[in-house]
């Protein structure tokens, strides 16, 4: 039987990571509308043609981006996705993570899985040797989500980011590779 390769980066016993495509489009966006309860006021990630279109294109085009879906094995299922922004390269090697999860896989503990999978991603192929995560000090799950992956919480910044129409605070969480062991 001939050995069929695997569509993913990385896989795991219930996710794979694989980069974002034009094609995927239909999925995302309405996962997105699904999910906005879920997502709101934290994230808005794009719920239409011509919105995901762009946005995929920066994370697909810009060597400063690398965004990853969070599928699940048995289907394919867009379960989420996890971008590498802000890649800095040279003394620095660090970027800074965002995330969501679709609303169908809230709860499930496939993010934490995938993010473990990007996270070796990003410290092994990419050469990368610090990730952050800025997350409104709010947001419990995104907060679980970063302190179950390992990253310690390094500070607080006020009006840090653009959000929804306003400055919002921000909790700064990192990890390094030294800290993965």
């Amino acid at each position: 039987m001939p050995h069929v390769p695997s569509p993913y980066l990385a896989e795991g016993p219930r996710v794979g990571i694989r980069h974002f495509t034009l094609e995927d489009g239909p999925e995302f966006t309405a996962r997105a509308r699904e999910s906005r309860d879920l997502h709101r006021p934290w994230l808005f990630p794009p719920d239409t043609d011509e919105a995901y279109a762009d946005y995929a294109g920066r994370l697909i085009d810009d060597p400063a981006r690398a965004g990853f879906l969070v599928c699940e094995r048995d289907g394919g299922d867009i379960a989420g996705f996890i971008n590498i922004n802000n890649i800095v390269r040279g003394g620095f090697q660090c970027g800074a993570l965002g995330y969501g999860a679709f609303a169908h896989a809230a709860g499930r503990g496939l993010m934490r899985e995938g993010l473990e999978l990007v996270v070796g991603y990003a410290f092994g192929p990419l050469g990368l040797h610090r990730l952050e995560i800025n997350v409104q000090p709010g947001n419990a799950a995104s907060i679980g989500l970063a302190r179950g992956a390992g990253f310690r919480l390094e500070g607080f910044s006020p009006a840090m980011i653009y959000v929804d129409g306003a400055w919002r605070d921000h909790e700064r969480w990192a990890l390094t590779t030294e800290m993965r062991g």
